[in-house]
C-alpha cells in the first residue's frame, strides 16, 4: 500500500482532502484522497513513490500528522489480530546487506473522533501485547531509539487496522499529532493554550531559544483578557497589549506588560518590535492584509496570528488569506500555518521576515 495516513480534527476531512489534492497536483504527484466527514483522518493513496516525501507533515495546514502507509488490514479475527499484523510488518521491513533494521518505537493509536475514541482501551492493551511480540522477532529495539523509524498501528475498528512507518525527524513527535498541554492556573483565558501550542508546534527547540529571549519586545493585538500577553511575558518578553477591553490585573505584576486602550487594526508601534501576535475575531482576509502591513512597514520581525475560517470551503479561504498576507507584506517572508489542537474554526500562522538575497 502506498500513501499517507493523515490525522485531522473531526469535521475537517474535506478540507484536508482538498489541501492534499492541491498540494499533490502542484508537486506533480499522482494520487487521490479517501475521506469521510467525522472520521478524524484522511488517506491519500496512489502508486507514486514520492507521496511520502512530496507531502511532508510540516507543510500541511489541516494535518496533525502525516504517516507513510504500508498496509491496510481488514476483517481481522478478534481472536488473532496479532498474527496477520506481524506478518505484514515483517514483510514490509526494508532489507539491506546487513539485514533489516528494527523499529525504534511503537505507537498504537486511533483517530480522534467519536468513532475512534472508544478504541482507546483496545489500543492500549494491544500495544502492551504487540511490543514484546515485535521484540521477540527483532522487529523492535529493546529500548526506544528516536534515531530509528517509528511503527504506527492505527485501529479504525476492532477488525480494521492501518500500518504506517514514520521518520521521527520529519513527523509529529506527539501521538495523534496532539501535544497535551495543561492550562496554567494563572492563565487569563484558555486562549493561552493556543499560543503555547503554536510556539511548540511551529518552532523547533533551537528556534524557540533564539527567538524567545528575555528582553525582546512584542505587541499583542486584541489582547483582552490577556492570554497571549501572559504567554509572552512568561518568556520574559516586554509586551504592549492593545485592546479597548480590560486585562486581568495580575498581568501587570511582572512589570513587563503595558496596556494601551487602542484599536488593534489601527495602532502602530513607535519603533520596530521583535514580535507581533494577534487573535482578533474578524474576517480572515482583513486580518491577513493587516498582518502583511506590519511586515511591509517593518514593524515586526516575526508574528503569530490566527485566521478565523468560514464553515465551508475552508481550504480555499486559507489559500486566499495566506496569499493576501504575502501580497500585502511585499517583502520576503517565511510562512507556516497549522490548524492546532486548541484551535477551532481557525488556523494559526507563523510568519518570519526573511533576509533579502
Amino acid at each position: 500500500m502506498n500513501g499517507l495516513l493523515c490525522y485531522c480534527r473531526a469535521g475537517f476531512e474535506p478540507d484536508l482532502a482538498a489541501e492534499l489534492g492541491d498540494r499533490a497536483a502542484e508537486a506533480g504527484i499522482a494520487g487521490y484522497a479517501r475521506a469521510s466527514r467525522g472520521d478524524g483522518y484522511v488517506l491519500f493513496l496512489g502508486d507514486d513513490a514520492a507521496i511520502a516525501t512530496g507531502l511532508p507533515w510540516r507543510s500541511l495546514v489541516f494535518a496533525r500528522q502525516a504517516l507513510p502507509l504500508f498496509a491496510e488490514l481488514r476483517g481481522l479475527d478478534p481472536r488473532d489480530r496479532m498474527g496477520p499484523m506481524l506478518e505484514a510488518i515483517e514483510a514490509a521491513m526494508p532489507r539491506g546487506v546487513s539485514g533489516s533494521r528494527p523499529y525504534g518505537a511503537l505507537w498504537v493509536e486511533h483517530p480522534d473522533s467519536d468513532a475512534g475514541k472508544p478504541l482507546s482501551g483496545l489500543a492500549r492493551s494491544f500495544a502492551n501485547a504487540l511490543r514484546p511480540a515485535l521484540r521477540k522477532r527483532r522487529l523492535l529495539t529493546p529500548a526506544e531509539d528516536p534515531a530509528l523509524p517509528r511503527l504506527h498501528v492505527c485501529f479504525l475498528a476492532g477488525d480494521h487496522v492501518l500500518l504506517a512507518s514514520a521518520d521521527p525527524a520529519i513527523t509529529s513527535p506527539w501521538p495523534l499529532g496532539v501535544p497535551r498541554l495543561k492550562l496554567h492556573a494563572d492563565a487569563p483565558s484558555r486562549s493561552a493554550l493556543k499560543l503555547e501550542e503554536a510556539l511548540l508546534v511551529l518552532l523547533d527547540p533551537a528556534q524557540r531559544a533564539e527567538l524567545l529571549r528575555p528582553g525582546m519586545t512584542a505587541a499583542d493585538l486584541g489582547a483582552a483578557p490577556g492570554g497571549w500577553t501572559w504567554v509572552l511575558a512568561r518568556q520574559g518578553l516586554r509586551v504592549i497589549a492593545i485592546d479597548n477591553g480590560p486585562l486581568r490585573a495580575h498581568l501587570f505584576d511582572t512589570g513587563l506588560v503595558e496596556h494601551l486602550r487602542e484599536d488593534g487594526f489601527r495602532w502602530q508601534p513607535p519603533r520596530p518590535l521583535d514580535w507581533m501576535v494577534c487573535d482578533m475575531v474578524e474576517q480572515p482576509s482583513r486580518v491577513a492584509r493587516r498582518m502583511g502591513d506590519w511586515f511591509r512597514e517593518g514593524w515586526c520581525r516575526q508574528s503569530i496570528f490566527n485566521l478565523k475560517l468560514p464553515m465551508k470551503k475552508r481550504w480555499l479561504e486559507t489559500r486566499r488569506s495566506l496569499d493576501a498576507f504575502v501580497e500585502a507584506a511585499a517583502v520576503p517572508v517565511e510562512v507556516r500555518a497549522r490548524q492546532l489542537y486548541h484551535d477551532r474554526e481557525e488556523i494559526t500562522v507563523l510568519a518570519r521576515r526573511m533576509a533579502r538575497a
